[in-house]
C-alpha cells in the first residue's frame, strides 16, 4: 500500500506515470492478426519443415517460419533479424524457448519471399545464418547453457559441442524423417540450468575430482561459514592447516561424499573445480515431457565419460550420431527414443547404438518419491 499512499493508483497503472521503468504491455509485441484472435484458435499445421500454419475460429491464418537461432548472439546479427521482421513481417518475431526465432506473416504469399530471403543471407564460411527447420519429427534445435564463455563452474563448454552436434545432425534439423521429434539439450555441469534430466539425447559436462584447495588465500578471499553452507552432500568442514610456519583456517573436504557440484567454488573462489583431465562430457538419452504414448521419463546415462575434445568434440558427436541413425532406423512411428529403448529393451538399445555397457549405468536410483510423485495424467489411484 506504499505505493497508493505516494499517488500511484493500482487500477490505473500508467495514469501520471513519468518513467519508463518496467515493461511494456505484452500485448504491443503481438503481430495484429495474433491479438485479433487470441484464444480462438483452431488448429495448426506443418506445412513444410520449418513452416507452420494456425488457423483460427474466424478463418484467419498465421503463417510462421521457424529458423534456428543462437543462444550467444552478437549486436549485428540481432539486427539482422530485426531487419528481416521489418522488411517481411511488419516488425513483428519472436523467440523460442529452445533459441529458434520465428518469424509470422499472415499471408501465404508472403511465405515464399521470406523464406528465400532467409536461406539466402549465409556467413562468410559459406554456412546459413537463418536455418529453416526445427518441426515436427525432425532434430530440434539445441537448448545448452552457458559453457566456457560465461559460466564458471562448467566441466565442458556449451557453444561449442553445440556447433558441432548440430553440424552432424544439420540434415534433420532441416527434415522431418524421424520417427519423432528428437530434442537434444546441452548442461555444461551437473547443476543443469539447461533441460538434460528429460531430453531424448542429452549432453552433461561432468567433473571427476573434488575441489583444490589454495588454503594460502582461503581465508583472506572467502567466508568459510558461507562456503560449507553451500555444500549438499555436507563434504566440507573448517579446518586449520599449517602453511609455511603459519596456521591458517581452511576447510578441509571429505572426497567420497563429494558430488562435485561447483557449489562451494561458487562461494568461494579459493576452491576450484575445473580441471583438463577429470573434466568431460556424459551423454544421456530417454528423456521426455510429453505424456504421448508413455508417461514423461528422466533421462539414463548411456556414455559414461568422454574428454573434453576442443574444438570439435568428434567422439561426442559421432556417438551422437550412432544413436540418431539407429533410433531413425528402428523405432516405430511417433516413438520417442527413450520408448524405443524401453520396448526393445535397453540391452539391444546398446548393441544397435555399438555403445559399451558397463554395470555401472544400470539405474538403480529408487527413491520414494520415484513412486509417488503425479508426473503424468496416466497414473491411476
Amino acid at each position: 500500500m506504499a505505493f497508493v499512499s505516494s499517488g500511484y493508483n493500482p487500477d490505473k497503472p500508467m495514469e501520471d506515470r513519468i518513467t519508463d521503468i518496467g515493461p511494456k504491455h505484452f500485448e504491443e509485441f503481438y503481430p495484429p492478426v495474433i491479438k485479433k484472435n487470441k484464444g480462438q484458435w483452431l488448429y495448426h499445421e506443418i506445412l513444410q519443415p520449418g513452416v507452420l500454419v494456425h488457423v483460427s475460429e474466424t478463418g484467419d491464418k498465421v503463417y510462421t517460419v521457424r529458423v534456428g537461432g543462437a543462444r550467444l548472439m552478437t549486436v549485428t546479427h540481432i539486427r539482422e533479424i530485426s531487419e528481416i521482421a521489418d522488411k517481411h513481417c511488419d516488425g513483428f518475431l519472436r523467440f523460442t524457448s529452445r533459441n529458434n526465432i520465428e518469424f509470422m506473416v499472415d499471408s501465404e504469399d508472403k511465405v515464399r519471399p521470406l523464406i528465400e530471403d532467409l536461406e539466402s543471407r549465409k556467413f562468410a564460411g559459406g554456412s546459413f545464418k537463418f536455418p529453416v527447420g526445427g518441426t515436427g519429427a525432425g532434430i530440434t534445435n539445441i537448448v545448452h547453457t552457458q559453457g566456457w564463455i560465461h559460466c564458471h563452474t562448467p566441466a565442458t563448454d556449451a557453444s561449442g559441442p553445440v556447433k558441432a552436434a548440430m553440424d552432424v545432425l544439420f540434415d534433420d534439423f532441416k527434415q522431418m524423417r524421424l520417427p519423432a521429434q528428437c530434442r537434444v539439450s546441452l548442461a555444461c555441469c551437473l547443476n543443469m540450468c539447461g533441460a538434460v534430466h528429460c531430453s531424448d539425447i542429452a549432453i552433461l559436462g561432468y567433473h571427476r575430482k573434488p575441489p583444490m584447495m589454495d588454503h594460502e588465500y582461503l581465508d583472506k578471499m572467502c567466508e568459510i561459514p558461507l562456503a560449507i553452507s553451500a555444500c549438499p552432500t555436507a563434504a566440507l568442514k573448517p579446518t586449520k592447516v599449517e602453511f609455511e610456519g603459519k596456521t591458517l583456517n581452511s576447510i578441509a573436504i571429505k572426497n567420497e561424499r563429494c558430488m562435485f557440484c561447483g557449489n562451494c567454488y561458487t562461494m568461494c573462489p579459493s576452491m576450484p573445480l575445473a580441471d583438463t583431465e577429470g573434466d568431460g562430457i556424459v551423454l544421456m538419452v530417454g528423456g521426455k515431457v510429453s505424456n504421448r504414448i508413455s508417461a514423461p521419463k528422466f533421462s539414463k546415462v548411456v556414455v559414461a565419460f568422454i574428454p573434453n575434445e576442443a574444438p570439435r568434440w568428434p567422439s561426442t558427436t559421432a556417438a551422437i550420431s550412432k544413436i540418431v541413425e539407429a533410433y531413425s532406423a528402428d523405432a516405430n512411428k511417433y516413438e520417442r527414443v527413450g520408448e524405443w529403448a524401453e520396448r526393445i529393451g535397453w540391452e539391444r538399445f546398446f548393441d544397435k547404438c555399438e555403445l559399451e555397457f558397463t554395470h555401472h549405468l544400470i539405474d538403480d536410483f529408487r527413491d520414494p518419491a520415484y513412486y509417488t510423485w503425479r508426473q503424468t495424467t496416466q497414473f491411476k489411484f
